[in-house]
């Protein structure tokens, strides 16, 4: 089995095909390496290949009216991204993706894309379910933005990253992404002194920890008061 079979076997979108499926898909794929810090694409770029994450972290984002970046969503190894170029007829980035830990992902160019979808429509469906759970995610982070204030976003966010990326240890919930204050600001729409604020307000509630950018959870109770 290659190594690219092993991957696709773990991706939802994929998991549902034989191994001679799977196979054909392994055919098309091309393998690239980025370092930490590098884009992967640019919003508004022609959407060229979907990907998938073997090693390392991205993150999209995209740029607001006012020219600031928020963070969309990270993504892990496993994951898929830029589907949703698939079902646009502008077929243009909509996000920026940037390498946020040393990564390798594997893609598969549009054309042939297109052809294993219209070989197994199925995959069709998986995708469109990825794109609606991203798709909750970005509503709840719409409703948090115009509701809730910055603390309250903060403390909701960190409570959504432990689940999403988090890992129990005796200590509490590892959220597993190193997350810097800028980092924070972006996700919750707010400035980067803002998020110091907030985060050291945590940490003194014993709320939290934060080690070389790691945040650990360790009293998710305390972070939930005050939502």
């Amino acid at each position: 089995m290659s190594d690219n079979l092993q991957y696709l076997k773990k991706i939802p979108l994929f998991a549902f095909l034989t191994d001679e499926q799977l196979a054909e898909v392994d055919k098309v794929i091309l393998e690239r390496a980025y370092q930490k810090g590098r884009i992967i694409f640019m919003e508004g770029e022609p959407g060229e290949a979907v990907f998938f994450v073997k090693s390392g972290r991205i993150k999209v984002t995209k740029q607001t009216s006012d020219g600031r970046e928020h963070i969309l969503h990270f993504i892990n190894p496993g994951e898929i991204f830029a589907e949703v170029i698939m079902f646009d007829d502008d077929g243009t980035y909509p996000a920026t993706a940037e390498v946020v830990e040393d990564c390798t992902v594997g893609l598969i160019r549009n054309a042939d894309m297109e052809r294993i979808i219209n070989q197994k429509p199925g995959i069709a469906l998986g995708m469109l379910r990825i794109m609606a759970r991203r798709l909750r995610i970005s509503q709840q982070q719409l409703i948090e933005l115009a509701l809730l204030d910055t603390t309250r976003r903060a403390a909701s966010m960190l409570l959504f990253l432990a689940g999403e990326q988090g890992t129990k240890t005796k200590e509490g919930i590892v959220i597993d992404i190193s997350l810097t204050n800028q980092d924070l600001a972006q996700l919750i729409g707010t400035s980067r002194e803002t998020a110091n604020r907030i985060l050291n307000d945590f940490k003194r509630q014993k709320a939290i920890a934060v080690h070389k950018g790691q945040v650990t959870i360790l009293d998710k109770y305390k972070l939930k008061s005050w939502i």
